[in-house]
């Protein structure tokens, strides 16, 4: 099969950084699906992953962590999935990911795919959908019932590929406020069209701006980007008893001590926990995912690519790394479909 892969850990500059090449088939055991990939979306985890991870002696790593596809084959155990499904899903950081011709993938951390949506728009949102739904519902536990609410939500980072996913989820599942972050015209623009009630701006003071929509504070923080620079502000503007959830990896540590005095909940969101420990509630992405689907042909939540960039290939692959790691992406960037 092709696949686009690495060896050792370079900058997007370098050639090496990926390559074309050919790997042997996968073939599925236990509750494996084997997916052929129609299209990949990337993250911000799959730059992180090519900068840090080395592969085993001769080995390749394959990175990809979104996809949509069809199910070629199954392993013995499977019983959510048949061959020809249509399927989605984020994968397992511990295999081999979605920049290949097929896959293995577990069937509990997958979905059926959207009815109304393409391949390329399908693989937009997996990733992004789960992280954004955990954070929401199973780390904040706010109630998706759409209950009126005197709560707020500051979104740090709505731009992005998860705050783009957040803020529908926010706003059509849920009766709080919900206040983005952006810095530029265009995104300003994207953050407002995905339902925030409110668009400020992150390279400015926040408490003043929140002052001057009416607002003393928020109830609940949820900070997807560079949590350290905004750390200070996001203790002076939350509320007493409020809640905190971030994704990011601060670059320099944060002193969670400053929490104390208003008793703030610290919650940190990692979509990759269920399959990187093989909890329990597994199964849950797979019903996620399918309820997410659900949302999607309703028209509740919409697709989020901003970016085609064609084929799935090194070329392309190293051109969407670049605008991730540039910082001025927004939306997700989608690929489609192997050269012939």
């Amino acid at each position: 099969m092709k696949a686009v892969a690495y060896q050792k850990p370079a900058a997007i500059t370098d050639e090496l950084a990926l390559l074309d090449i050919t790997l042997p088939d996968p073939q599925p055991q236990g509750r494996d699906l084997l997916v052929e990939v129609r299209a990949v979306s990337v993250n911000p985890v799959d730059t992180k992953v090519r900068a840090s991870r080395a592969a085993a002696g001769d080995d390749w790593v394959v990175l990809g962590w979104d996809a949509a596809g069809i199910v070629r084959t199954v392993g013995p155990d499977v019983t959510l999935f048949k061959p020809g499904d249509r399927v989605w899903y984020a994968g397992d950081l511990r295999r081999a990911g979605s920049n290949a011709e097929l896959q293995l993938v577990d069937e509990r951390i997958v979905g059926h795919m959207p009815q109304t949506l393409d391949f390329a728009a399908a693989a937009s949102l997996p990733l992004t959908g789960i992280t954004a739904w955990e954070l929401l519902f199973d780390r904040l536990q706010l109630p998706a019932d759409r209950r009126s609410s005197k709560d707020r939500l500051l979104i740090i980072g709505a731009a992005g590929g998860v705050g783009s996913v957040l803020v529908q989820l926010a706003r059509q599942l849920t009766g709080l406020t919900i206040i983005g972050t952006a810095s530029r015209p265009e995104t300003r623009d994207w953050v407002s069209q995905n339902g925030a009630h409110y668009v400020i701006d992150h390279t400015l003071p926040l408490l003043p701006q929140l002052q001057a929509l009416g607002y003393a504070d928020v109830s609940h923080v949820i900070s997807l980007t560079h949590t350290e620079q905004h750390f200070a502000a996001i203790c002076e503007l939350i509320a007493p008893q409020g809640k905190l959830a971030l994704i990011d990896d601060p670059a320099e540590v944060i002193d969670i001590r400053k929490l104390k005095a208003k008793s703030i909940s610290l919650h940190w969101e990692l979509m990759f926990t269920r399959s990187l420990f093989a909890t329990e509630d597994m199964l849950c992405q797979h019903e996620l995912l399918d309820e997410l689907a659900t949302l999607v042909d309703a028209g509740t939540v919409r697709a989020t690519q901003a970016e085609h960039f064609g084929r799935i290939n090194a070329t392309n692959l190293r051109r969407a790394h670049a605008l991730l790691e540039s910082g001025k992406a927004r939306g997700k960037i989608v690929l489609e479909g192997f050269e012939p």
